[in-house]
């Protein structure tokens, strides 16, 4: 396995460092992102906010309009909200321990256990995303439960080579062992996996077994569109009230534009102006 990665790895920027800000930002950035699509935005970013305090210092609504492009912007104010808090109750330095890193607003256990392993090369600490989640249960030939995949996937861990052996978990399940149309016969530990070994019977174990994306529902016409669209016109400037069921998308549903906007408010991606409008939080 560790030899495979060897010599498929890519040349990622988050890869050549150990700084835990700048694992955090990459990993906030890549949930539900395509690399292609973070790979600017990354640099720019962190050139713009290169540590917990510099970000924490700027506005929340000058992260969220930095983080145009990457979709999911409610991950930009957890961003902000984070570096906030490392600022305030860590001296500027995240947390090197799962409780304390898990402890921090926005932070989830996939995220924390990627900054452990990542930034710190923790031993016995498995990174599990949907790709290393499938992964794991076809190994194991079943579903597993959220516990015991968790537990596989930290017991799967090499000593001393917790970096690489999450970077290559996470790279075969995007790569070889996929949702769709796996390439078994590219498997570096095709003779490990029971599914394979029983010839690939159906259901795939990875159907329901804990971490594994179920996939997202649809996008066209759902509220998610909407929030995107309205965030994307308060990085031009204030929307008046008369103006949101526009720019939300649905001109003649008011009703629903003002519901998706009240949900911007709630979730600090929006704010609401002395005169109405709405605009990017301060």
């Amino acid at each position: 396995m560790l030899g495979w990665f060897e010599g498929v790895q890519r040349d990622l920027p988050w890869r050549q460092t150990r700084d835990p800000w700048r694992i955090l930002v990459s990993e906030l950035m890549l949930q539900q992102t395509q690399v292609a699509r973070v790979l600017p935005r990354y640099e720019a970013f962190l050139a713009r906010w290169p540590t917990p305090e510099a970000c924490a210092a700027a506005p929340v609504g000058e992260v969220v309009t930095a983080w145009a492009g990457l979709g999911y912007n409610r991950r930009a104010v957890n961003l902000h909200r984070c570096a906030v808090a490392v600022t305030r109750d860590h001296g500027g330095r995240l947390p090197s321990d799962l409780a304390g890193l898990l402890d921090l607003p926005g932070i989830g256990p996939y995220t924390a256990r990627a900054v452990l392993a990542f930034a710190h090369e923790a031993d016995g600490v498995g990174v599990l995303d949907t790709n290393a989640a499938r992964v794991l249960a076809r190994w194991a030939g079943r579903p597993l439960g959220r516990a015991e995949a968790q537990a596989a996937a930290d017991d799967a861990v090499p000593t001393a080579e917790g970096w690489a052996w999450n970077q290559a978990m996470l790279d075969l399940g995007a790569t070889v062992c996929r949702a769709r149309s796996p390439r078994c016969d590219a498997c570096p530990v095709e003779d490990a996996c029971a599914w394979r070994a029983a010839g690939n019977p159906e259901p795939d174990p990875a159907i329901g077994s804990a971490g594994v994306s179920g996939g997202q529902s649809r996008f066209e016409g759902s509220d998610r569109q909407g929030r995107g669209r309205l965030v994307d016109a308060l990085r031009r400037g204030p929307v008046s009230p008369d103006q949101v069921a526009a720019m939300a998308g649905w001109p003649d549903d008011p009703e629903r534009a003002g519901r998706v906007a009240t949900s911007l408010v709630t979730d600090g991606l929006a704010a609401v102006a002395d005169d109405g409008s709405l605009t990017l939080p301060r």
